[in-house]
């Protein structure tokens, strides 16, 4: 019995520490080689059509490309803000600019979207 009182604290000692770092950043994305990335590594991008920090991109586009969903009652400091999509859920905005993903990256590093019909950029640290 002891064992287990003494590997249970073991445990509850190891949460909290690592817990913390697993909380949701205070950013929903950070700067990587230059360039914004979502906290799995995907690249961030930006859509010319979005107005007023409003996002033009819903139903197929949004397929395409994923917005980076914000949870119910988020809120962030900075320049990242959450914005209501047409359909009522969240978005990340940063500066008044929806970020999404592109459905074609396939691994950390892939900018496929990058210029496609050149109205989506990569998010670069110069507009940052």
């Amino acid at each position: 019995m002891k064992h287990i009182a003494q590997s249970w604290k073991a445990l509850l000692v190891t949460a909290a520490l690592t817990l913390p770092s697993m909380a949701f950043a205070d950013e929903p994305a950070m700067m990587k080689g230059g360039m914004m990335v979502d906290h799995k590594g995907m690249t961030v991008y930006t859509f010319d059509k979005d107005e007023g920090g409003k996002s033009m991109c819903n139903g197929d586009c949004a397929k395409n490309w994923p917005p980076m969903m914000a949870p119910a009652g988020a809120k962030a400091e900075g320049k990242f803000t959450p914005i209501k999509r047409d359909d009522g859920t969240m978005q990340w905005a940063y500066d008044g600019k929806p970020l999404y993903t592109f459905v074609k990256d396939e691994k950390p590093g892939d900018m496929k979207g990058d210029k496609m019909k050149d109205v989506w950029h990569v998010m670069h640290e110069s507009q940052k």
